[in-house]
């Protein structure tokens, strides 16, 4: 699940409602670092490819890495 958040009084808040139970454990958070990046020329299509590639991963269409670099070489 990918999910969007900002910090509001120290905490981080989701930009959009969970389904998920309250009380709700989260792993995990990677935090991407978005100073001094390459600015994103189209943020319409970058979010649709990160749906997208969720989708690839709920639907089971992946390919191990080391299968992919073998068939690139």
């Amino acid at each position: 699940m990918i999910r969007k958040a900002r910090v509001k009084a120290g905490r981080l808040v989701l930009d959009e409602p969970s389904d998920l139970p309250e009380g709700t454990e989260v792993p995990m958070l990677e935090l991407l670092d978005i100073g001094g990046g390459p600015e994103v020329e189209d943020p319409a299509a970058l979010e649709q490819a990160l749906v997208d590639s969720e989708e690839d991963v709920k639907a089971g269409r992946l390919v191990d890495e080391e299968i992919a670099l073998d068939e690139l070489q």
